[in-house]
């Protein structure tokens, strides 16, 4: 089983209702105004998802749920950060029996695990599974880097380990992956503010953020660059770049889905312990949204681009 890995995948937000229950009508406006816009893919169950606040059922619920709209168009991903192996691996085969068609996988969560024990997590999870997988390198958040000696040892046993989700902010890794690796291992933008520099030095794609509210303008840079129209990317990517800032905080959550509800794709409920933003900190980030959305550009035909080859 293989998927493309390219283009824009959103990392996408998991609506509740104020009774903090699962809100599916709009989780399916959300998802149907991404695949509207031209996503290449669908990732559950990341950060943005709040998955660690998710129950295994609601888990499956929203997998369901968007193979269903997705109805083959683009692959559905399901992220795995999970504490243990074994958990792990029922966590696959579960999103595995719900339709999900590929992986995102962290390393073992809540633990600073060695090198050797990240690399025998890995081939574990992977060996159980045929399903593609992305691995989510960010040291900076999660405090483990998989290296490239890492990537090695394990692409050379697990050939669904197929990507990566690049997040370490160093973009000269792109290149170092690439020189490696070169197409044996696709790498893709995991940091919203890097994301057109990280593509236009060799990245395949972009695991987005600011998407989950503004999905045509994310995908119009990623398709403006492919067709060589660096300067008309640059011009979105620079009026976006305030908004994707917000991405690389502490509060991405509520950040994201406040950002989202202005669109009216998204709401700011939130799952406690998280609470929706307040006070001076509401009103700052309230006006980002609103000043970007007031100068919000108008986009070219994006989807009829003629590819520069």
């Amino acid at each position: 089983m293989s998927i493309q890995w390219k283009g824009v995948m959103p990392a996408v937000i998991t609506p509740f209702t104020a009774q903090d229950e699962l809100d599916l009508p709009l989780f399916r406006k959300n998802i149907t105004t991404q695949l509207n816009a031209g996503v290449h893919g669908i990732v559950l169950g990341g950060t943005l998802g709040e998955a660690s606040t998710l129950t295994d059922q609601e888990r499956s619920i929203l997998t369901r749920e968007t193979v269903a709209l997705v109805n083959g168009k683009v692959p559905v991903l399901m992220n795995i950060a999970e504490q243990t192996t074994k958990a792990a691996i029922n966590l696959v085969k579960t999103a595995e029996e719900d339709g999900a068609k590929a992986l995102m996988m962290l390393p073992p969560m809540r633990y600073k695990a060695s090198d050797e024990e990240v690399v025998a997590y890995f081939k574990a999870v992977a060996k159980s599974t045929n399903l593609p997988i992305m691995i989510y390198n960010n040291p900076v958040d999660y405090k483990i880097e998989v290296t490239l000696d890492m990537f090695e040892e394990l692409l050379a046993e697990c050939p669904n380990i197929q990507a990566v989700k690049e997040s370490t902010r160093d973009t000269t890794n792109i290149t170092r992956i690439k020189n490696k690796f070169g197409d044996r291992l696709a790498v893709l933008c995991g940091v919203d503010t890097i994301a057109l520099e990280s593509l236009l030095i060799g990245a395949d794609g972009w695991v987005a953020g600011l998407v989950d509210a503004f999905p045509a303008e994310t995908v119009a840079i990623y398709e403006l660059q492919k067709a060589g129209k660096i300067q008309e990317a640059i011009k979105i990517y620079r009026w976006f770049m305030p908004l994707l800032e917000l991405d690389i905080n502490t509060k991405l959550v509520q950040y994201i889905k406040l950002a989202a509800s202005f669109t009216n794709i998204g709401s700011e409920h939130v799952r406690a312990p998280r609470l929706v933003l307040q006070g001076e900190e509401r009103q700052r980030i309230e006006k980002i949204i609103t000043d970007a959305i007031s100068v919000r550009p108008k986009l070219p035909d994006y989807k009829n681009l003629s590819i520069l080859v």
